[in-house]
C-alpha cells in the first residue's frame, strides 16, 4: 500500500488527537493570510469588488485633483474678474434672463455655488472652490477612502466651476463626463464612515452597473488638437499601420462595448482591452485627462480576484482583509440587518430608476440618424452623450498672434513678433509638447478658433486686447511674450497658417524644424488698444488697464 494511502487509513481520532496535541505544545503563531489547499496563498474568489471600489476612487480622486489643479492656474485669467470671459457677467446675463432673479429658475439653469457667494471678489471664490477640491481630492488619492458627503462635495465643487466655465468647459466632452463619473461615485461610499472596506456597505452591483454604462456609451458613442513628440512619427506611419489602426478602432469602438453584457471574462477582456487603447492613445496625443479619465469606468469590470495583484498580500493588507471577509460569507457568517443597510438599497434602487430615466433620450439619440455627440440633457450632466467629433479637418490651421512696437502697422520695415503659446504649434523649431493629463484650456480653444472666424470667436479680440496693455494675468497663459522687459506692442494682428509635421527624414527636420507652415492670410486685422474701448464697452468688458509704458 503506498504511504498516502497509509495516511488516509488512519483512524479519525488519531488525526483530531494528533492536531490538538500539536496546538498545546506549540506556542501561537502570528496570523497569517489564508492557505490555499498546498501551503499557497488562498486566491480570492471572484464576485466581490471591495479592492475594486478602492481603486475605483483612488482613480477618480487622481482625475479630479489634476481637473482642480487645471482650474486653479487658469481659471482667474479665463472666468475670474478681469478674465477673457468674465463669470461674474456671465451669471449676471443668467440672473438677468429670469427677470433679475437668484431663484430656482437661475439655479437650475446653472447649478453652482457661486450664487451663494459674494461676487465682489470672483477670483477669491474661483481660488476657493479650486482649492477645497485639491485638498479633498488629495485626501481620497491617499487614503483611499471616502463617504458620500466626500465625493458629493467634490462633485459639487467641480461642477459649480464647469457651469461658470462657458466655453472653455462646455465645448469639451471631458467636463461633463468628470461630472457623470463623479456622481456615480458618490454611491460607491458609505453615508458616514471613513473606510477602505466599509463592511456594511458592500459595492453595489447598481453602482457597477453605471459605470458599465458608461463606458459603454463613451466607446460606442484625427488630429491631435495639441499634439505631442509621438504623434509626430506617428503621423509619418506607412499606410498599412494607419489602416490597422483604423480597424482597430472600429473594432474597440463598435464590437467589444458589447463584451459588458457576455459574463464575467468577456467583461474583463473589454476592461483590458480599453484600458490598453486608452494607455495608447495617451501615449500619442495631448487630450487633457480624457484617456485618462476614461479608464476610471472601464475599472468597474474588474472583481476582486481580478485587481487582487494590485495589492499586497501582508497579514495587515486590505487583500487579506477581504480574504477574511469572504470566508466570513462563504461560513454564513452575517450580521445582524441595520437599518443604514436597508436605506442604502433603497438608495441604489432610487439611482438604477434615475439613471435608467435619463437614459432614455440618451438611446434615442444613440439610435437617430442625426446624433447628438457630447450634449448633456440636464443642468447637473449626469447622464450623457459622447463622442469624438463628428467631422475632422484634413489640414491643420493654427492663429499666430503677433505684435510690433511700430508706430504705423502698414509700414513695410515694421518688425512683427510671434507670440508664443504654452503647447500649441507656433514656432517651427519647438519640439511638441507632452502634457497630458493636464490641459491647457486656452491652447485647446485657439485650435478651434483656427478653422472658425474672430467675429465666432470674440474672446480672441479680448485677449490682443490684453496683450496690448501688457496684462499680466493674460500673459501667465502664454510661454513666450516677445516684447518681455519692454513696452507692449503699439499693434496685435492675427495671421492665419497652415501646418504640417516636417519630414522625420527631410531637409526641414534636418534643420531641426518639427514644423512646416504656409501663410493663409490675415486673421484679424492690426489692432491698436484705443480702438477696441467701444467693442469692450459694448460688451461689458473690464478695460485693460494700459501699461505704464504704453504711448
Amino acid at each position: 500500500m503506498r504511504p498516502d494511502n497509509l495516511v488516509m487509513a488512519a483512524p479519525e481520532g488519531s488525526l483530531r488527537k494528533r492536531k490538538v496535541g500539536n496546538v498545546d505544545q506549540k506556542p501561537a503563531s502570528p496570523p497569517t493570510a489564508a492557505r490555499g489547499p498546498v501551503g499557497s496563498p488562498a486566491r480570492l474568489r471572484t464576485g466581490t469588488f471591495w479592492l475594486t471600489r478602492v481603486v475605483l476612487l483612488r482613480a477618480l480622486a487622481f482625475i479630479y485633483f489634476v481637473a482642480f489643479l487645471v482650474a486653479f492656474n487658469q481659471n482667474k485669467a479665463l472666468i475670474g474678474d478681469r478674465g477673457l470671459l468674465p463669470c461674474r457677467l456671465y451669471l449676471k446675463n443668467v440672473q438677468q434672463y429670469f427677470q433679475g432673479r437668484a431663484g430656482w429658475d437661475a439655479w437650475s439653469a446653472t447649478p453652482t455655488v457661486l450664487w451663494l457667494l459674494d461676487w465682489s471678489n470672483m477670483n477669491f471664490n474661483l481660488d476657493l472652490l479650486a482649492l477645497l477640491g485639491l485638498g479633498l481630492s488629495s485626501f481620497v488619492l491617499v487614503t483611499g477612502c471616502a463617504n458620500m458627503i466626500l465625493m458629493a462635495t467634490l462633485w459639487a465643487l467641480y461642477m459649480s466651476l464647469v457651469n461658470v466655465g462657458q466655453i472653455w468647459c462646455h465645448s469639451l466632452r471631458w467636463e461633463s463626463q468628470l461630472l457623470e463619473t463623479g456622481f456615480l461615485g458618490i454611491f460607491l461610499c458609505p453615508l458616514w464612515t471613513l473606510s477602505r472596506l466599509p463592511k456594511h456597505t458592500p459595492t453595489s452591483g447598481v453602482v457597477l452597473w453605471g459605470f458599465r454604462w458608461l463606458i459603454f456609451r463613451i466607446m460606442l458613442g484625427a488630429t491631435q488638437p495639441v499634439p505631442n513628440p509621438m504623434a509626430y512619427y506617428l503621423h509619418r506611419s506607412p499606410w498599412w499601420f494607419h489602416h490597422f489602426e483604423t480597424l482597430s478602432n472600429h473594432f474597440l469602438e463598435l464590437v467589444v462595448p458589447f463584451f459588458l453584457f457576455l459574463g464575467r471574462r468577456m467583461c474583463i477582456l473589454h476592461g483590458v482591452l480599453q484600458i490598453l487603447f486608452q494607455v495608447i492613445l495617451i501615449i500619442s496625443g495631448n487630450l487633457s485627462f480624457l484617456n485618462w479619465l476614461t479608464i476610471v469606468p472601464s475599472l468597474a469590470c474588474f472583481d476582486d480576484a481580478a485587481l487582487g495583484f494590485l495589492f499586497p498580500s501582508g497579514p495587515r493588507g486590505l487583500k487579506n482583509q477581504v480574504l477574511k471577509m469572504q470566508k466570513e460569507e462563504t461560513q454564513g457568517v452575517q450580521s445582524k440587518p441595520r437599518y443604514g443597510c436597508m436605506v442604502r438599497q433603497v438608495v441604489n434602487f432610487s439611482l438604477g430608476i434615475l439613471v435608467a430615466w435619463l437614459s432614455v433620450p440618451v438611446v434615442i439619440n444613440l439610435l437617430s440618424s442625426r446624433q447628438v455627440m457630447n450634449t448633456s440633457f440636464n443642468p447637473l450632466r449626469i447622464v450623457n452623450t459622447y463622442g469624438a467629433f463628428g467631422s475632422i479637418t484634413k489640414e491643420r490651421t493654427e492663429v499666430i498672434l503677433q505684435g510690433t512696437a511700430s508706430p504705423n502697422a502698414s509700414a513695410p520695415d515694421a518688425v512683427w513678433e510671434d507670440y508664443e503659446f504654452k503647447c500649441k504649434p507656433g514656432d517651427l523649431w519647438r519640439r511638441p509638447c507632452l502634457i497630458s493629463p493636464y490641459h491647457y484650456r486656452l491652447d485647446w480653444l485657439m485650435w478651434f478658433a483656427a478653422f472658425q472666424t474672430y467675429e465666432q470667436n470674440e474672446w480672441i479680440i479680448h485677449l490682443a486686447g490684453k496683450l496690448l496693455a501688457g496684462d499680466a494675468e493674460a500673459l501667465s497663459l502664454l510661454a513666450l511674450n516677445p516684447f518681455e522687459g519692454k513696452a507692449p506692442p503699439r499693434w496685435i494682428r492675427g495671421e492665419h497658417y497652415r501646418y504640417r509635421f516636417s519630414l522625420p527624414s527631410g531637409q526641414h527636420a534636418a534643420q531641426g524644424k518639427w514644423w512646416i507652415r504656409k501663410r493663409i492670410g490675415p486673421y484679424f486685422p492690426p489692432l491698436h488698444l484705443e480702438d477696441l474701448k467701444d467693442f469692450f464697452r459694448t460688451r461689458e468688458w473690464p478695460l485693460p488697464k494700459p501699461h505704464p509704458d504704453t504711448s
